[in-house]
């Protein structure tokens, strides 16, 4: 990170300030277009832009501020908590696009048959429940931070000169205690291998759901007595939603395949700009990701965003 060059520099703010403010944006929105009662689907949009907006932050202000520096005396248990708040908007971020995915495809199957009938994550009280259970894994994955960074920061050689490793675990091919070892593999297992693999399958799900609507036709007797096809009525709206959905997701796997081959090949050790790597890899994400939100579920206008 020390001395990175000027040129990544520029992309790094411009990608932090795109994504800041269309976070912001879509979290303004859902809050301005949604005046009587809001969607379990709404809910969760507003959850995954917080957790965007709270990584974005907070992944600048510890690359920036602290790793930029050349203060030697960089507090270990402010080092822990910035990493603590990185790790917890990351998997939150995570977390969140999972269920959004999972939503969307249960929104989408039986459709037809299902009519006006509600699924399960439709209620609000179900919203609120799995929003609380990814605010609750997010914290417990994260919490070992703290325990790693106290033990280990001064001993690895992933440090700096403030104390604050760019690399999370400290655990390098060559130097890597056994607990930095099995939190580091448990992590990638649980918040980004599997993660993907769920967004991966429910993606190709719901392009298969979308895929047979297309092709779905329905006989239709004439007044005449002969028979038409007709196709199946579709709603326009849930239609580009998914679309914008299937976008996003589309994301989700490149940034996070790109990071799996990052973490199981590299070590900070091996490139010079790993911490700009694996910045840009999982920020791109979180960036852009609003916007494709926002502009498939029609709210990125600046009609709705001053309705009163």
């Amino acid at each position: 990170m020390i001395g990175f060059s000027p040129h990544l520099l520029s992309i790094r703010i411009l990608i932090s300030v795109v994504g800041l403010v269309g976070n912001v944006f879509l979290i303004f929105s859902i809050i301005q277009t949604t005046n009587s009662k809001i969607k379990s689907f709404e809910f969760f949009l507003l959850g995954l832009a917080s957790a965007n907006l709270e990584e974005i932050v907070i992944v600048n202000i510890y690359d920036i501020v602290l790793l930029q520096t050349s203060s030697t005396t960089t507090s270990i248990w402010l080092c822990s908590s910035l990493k603590f708040l990185t790790m917890f908007g990351e998997i939150s971020s995570i977390l969140f696009t999972v269920l959004i995915s999972v939503y969307r495809y249960q929104k989408l199957r039986n459709a037809d048959k299902r009519a006006n009938l509600q699924i399960y994550l439709d209620s609000i009280r179900s919203a609120k429940m799995m929003i609380g259970v990814c605010v609750m894994f997010s914290v417990l994955l994260s919490i070992p931070v703290f325990a790693i960074s106290a033990k280990d920061s001064a001993e690895n050689g992933t440090g700096n000169s403030t104390g604050c490793p760019p690399d999370f675990f400290q655990c390098d091919r060559y130097n890597c205690h056994l607990a930095n070892g099995i939190y580091k593999y448990l992590f990638i297992l649980l918040c980004n291998l599997l993660p993907l693999i769920i967004v991966t399958v429910t993606s190709c799900l719901i392009i298969s759901v979308i895929l047979n609507k297309r092709r779905m036709v329905t006989p239709v007797v004439s007044v005449s007595g002969s028979s038409q096809l007709v196709r199946s009525r579709k709603d326009p709206r849930l239609q580009r939603s998914s679309i914008a959905v299937l976008a996003a997701m589309g994301l989700f796997q490149v940034d996070w395949t790109l990071y799996l081959i990052l973490q199981l090949t590299f070590s900070p050790h091996d490139l010079p700009f790993w911490a700009e790597m694996e910045y840009f890899i999982s920020t791109s994400y979180t960036s852009i990701s609003p916007y494709m939100y926002g502009i498939g579920n029609n709210l990125f206008s600046f009609k709705t965003l001053l309705k009163k």
